[in-house]
């Protein structure tokens, strides 16, 4: 199961690198061209959608790592906390910006349809960092039972 979650893992990071070095790039530039009334935000968008795709990335490299962990029978050990941490601190800076974004979106729209999708992305990124943490709490208390096991043992 960890072979295939991994071949997936790399075409994912390899699709989001295409999307981060040359689809948005690019197609902010073409929107600057096209629409030069726009053409101030190429680079804030350009920056904001690099940052939210690293952080998907981080959960990425972070979810191999807890995989190698996995493969190695070393899920249980304090190791795994940092990877988890890392997981739920990138999806929380993700959370942060589209707020951001979907607050700004709010403040100068006249349709209701974008901000409601932007409400409904920021609400379901919240419940992500929020179970992250419940399975943090989780992992971290089998860490503990663990240690005082191999301790009896």
């Amino acid at each position: 199961m960890i072979l295939p979650l991994r071949a997936f893992l790399a075409l994912f990071f390899a699709i989001l690198l295409v999307f981060q070095f040359l689809s948005f790039p690019g197609q902010f530039a073409h929107m600057a061209q096209v629409d030069p009334q726009s053409a101030h935000l190429r680079w804030p968008l350009t920056l904001l959608a690099g940052f939210l795709i690293l952080c998907v990335q981080v959960v990425v490299v972070a979810t191999w790592k807890l995989l190698t962990l996995v493969r190695r029978d070393r899920i249980f050990t304090k190791a795994s906390l940092v990877w988890v941490d890392a997981i739920a601190w990138a999806i929380f800076a993700g959370w942060l910006v589209l707020v951001g974004i979907a607050t700004a979106v709010v403040l100068n729209a006249d349709d209701p349809g974008v901000p409601m999708v932007l409400f409904l992305l920021s609400t379901g990124v919240g419940v992500l960092v929020l179970v992250v943490v419940v399975l943090r709490a989780l992992l971290r208390q089998a860490v503990e039972l663990r240690s005082d096991l191999e301790a009896v043992i």
